[in-house]
């Protein structure tokens, strides 16, 4: 391949790959805040179970309960709570 072949490699793929960002830049922000959001789940249930043995209240510290909390936010903590307090 010779200089211009190269070049014009170079542009074509720099094209496509801009092309593939901005159709799933929509889609790739929904999971990033997806998963920013179900971290701070993380965080909540584990303040929830560092504050276990003053409060008594305990909830399972895996990923259903992360994301239910990052999901749905303190409405998703407190639902998780009166579950575990119902059952």
């Amino acid at each position: 391949m010779d200089l211009n072949q190269k070049v014009l490699v170079i542009l074509l793929a720099v094209f496509f790959a801009m092309a593939l960002l901005r159709i799933f830049s929509t889609p790739l922000k929904v999971v990033l805040r997806l998963l920013a959001n179900t971290c701070l789940g993380f965080l909540a249930l584990w303040a929830v179970n560092l504050t276990a043995g003053f409060t008594g209240v305990a909830l399972g510290f895996n990923l259903w309960n992360a994301l239910t909390v990052g999901v749905l936010g303190l409405p998703g903590l407190i639902l998780l709570l009166l579950t575990k307090w119902v059952l």
